[in-house]
């Protein structure tokens, strides 16, 4: 991670504020289109905020509203996701999705749904029957009306594809510089920017403001916000891979005016997810989760399929989702400020990111400069985590297993705290590999794993004497 360096020409022409998953997916357009670009995050790790909790569905926005930014964005993102996936090693897990009517009032809404999916270019939604549903889906409670069948709809990895992403922007020259909180700002003469960072000055030609849950401060540095951050707590429960086989699609709710409401999904790892919660509140930093919250979120679950009262619960987690006084993102470029504002990418930013930052360029090009040709893609694939494609385990001459509940070897944490891109704290670790997030949540492997991570990682301690976690 180089120090950027100052003096008369501006060290980057583009700097990102925010490792989420849209500022790394930022970062790797603007770096794989040739431009000296720089990524700055305050945490000691990407995904510090908002994007490392989320549902992990690639979405096709059938149910986006139509003509928005971000239903568009959605689709260029899913679509872009679909065309390199591979190539940087991501999963795609096909379930496709169904909306699930329980009541009257869902089924009368079911056509409404399928309207707005067709004007949104996702063509291939179509109605089902009762029991079409039940053919689908036969652990379902029996009393449904009907549903929606929505194809496209997709699990991924919610941690590779940023990961994948800040990879690749690395490999083309970009600068990721992590614990580095921006403070402050000005604008020099020539209208490039001059940063006050808790890691030092930064100097760049343009900004792009991807601060998530912080963007409402951040985008203070270079006018009055006219957005503000609400953040939106989602709870959710993660089931036991013995779960994994009651649903093969995403069960959806019929959504209303403030929440899509609680879904119940498999995860590329094999277990099953039920969440999120939609709860408003003024706090950014803390997700916690709340029993009440987590029992209803049960309830509901076993509401739509039964047979859940008699799996056990794995984990539970929360995550703060940057939601604004608006419903479409807000995104745009302030080209006598050199700024570029992303801000209010709510649950979708996982889908949408992509697009998002083909659309970043585009503003980049319009507004500040043209774009010099791309160089020629350097493709960075990340290691698989999901049971979707073999794992390192499997593999003849593996080496030690550390966590046996997912299956994670020595190697893979050793290379998870190696460049390029190594983890920056024990989080990181965690969604590089898995480790300490199975059934036992780190009671058996904790040790291990901090003996092995504690020289890499400041402030983390091996233990000293024996004890299973």
């Amino acid at each position: 991670m180089t120090r950027a360096q100052t003096g008369p020409d501006p060290a980057f022409d583009i700097l990102i504020i925010g490792a989420g998953v849209v500022g790394c997916a930022a970062f790797r357009a603007f770096a794989m289109a040739g431009l000296r670009a720089a990524l700055v995050e305050r945490g000691a790790d990407l995904l510090s905020g908002a994007s490392k909790a989320n549902s992990a569905l690639l979405h096709t926005g059938f149910d986006a509203v139509p003509g928005s930014l971000e239903a568009r964005l959605m689709r260029q993102g899913h679509a872009a996701y679909r065309a390199l996936h591979a190539r940087l090693g991501l999963p795609l897990l096909e379930t496709g999705a169904i909306v699930v009517a329980w009541t009257e009032a869902d089924l009368a809404a079911l056509p409404g749904i399928v309207a707005r999916a067709h004007a949104n270019g996702v063509a291939d939604v179509r109605l089902l029957s009762a029991p079409e549903v039940r053919q689908r889906e036969p652990h379902l409670a029996p009393d449904l009306l009907g549903g929606v069948l929505v194809p496209g709809e997709a699990v991924i990895d919610p941690w590779s594809a940023p990961l994948a992403y800040a990879r690749q922007g690395l490999a083309h020259g970009g600068t990721l510089l992590r614990e580095t909180r921006v403070t402050a700002g000005r604008q020099a003469e020539d209208g490039s920017w001059q940063l006050e960072t808790s890691a030092g000055p930064l100097r760049a030609r343009v900004v792009v403001n991807c601060a998530g849950n912080q963007g409402d401060i951040v985008e203070a540095i270079a006018r009055p916000s006219p957005f503000e951050i609400r953040p939106r707590k989602g709870q959710f429960v993660v089931l036991d891979k013995t779960a994994f086989a009651l649903a093969r699609s995403i069960i959806l709710p019929v959504p209303n005016e403030r929440t899509k409401g609680v879904v119940i999904s498999r995860t590329a790892f094999g277990n099953l997810l039920v969440g999120p919660t939609a709860e408003e509140q003024q706090d950014r930093e803390a997700a916690t989760v709340e029993e009440a919250a987590l029992v209803e979120l049960l309830r509901q679950g076993r509401r739509m399929i039964p047979a859940l009262a008699e799996e056990p619960v794995t984990a539970t987690y929360a995550g703060l989702r940057p939601a604004t006084q608006f419903k479409d993102y807000q995104i745009e470029a302030l080209p006598a400020r050199r700024w570029i504002t992303v801000g209010g990418i709510r649950s979708t930013g996982l889908t949408g990111s992509l697009g998002i930052a083909a659309y970043l360029l585009e503003l980049y090009g319009a507004h500040f400069a043209p774009l010099p040709p791309p160089p020629e893609p350097i493709w960075t694939p990340v290691p698989n985590l999901t049971e979707t494609l073999p794992r390192p385990w499997q593999q003849p001459g593996r080496d030690e297993i550390i966590c046996h509940c997912e299956m994670v070897t020595r190697a893979e944490i050793t290379a998870a705290l190696a460049p390029p891109l190594p983890a920056g704290d024990l989080g990181g670790l965690k969604r590089r590999t898995r480790c300490m997030m199975g059934r036992c949540q780190g009671f058996y492997c904790t040790r291990r794993v901090l003996e092995i991570a504690a020289p890499h990682l400041p402030g983390l301690v091996a233990p000293l004497d024996g004890g299973a976690g």
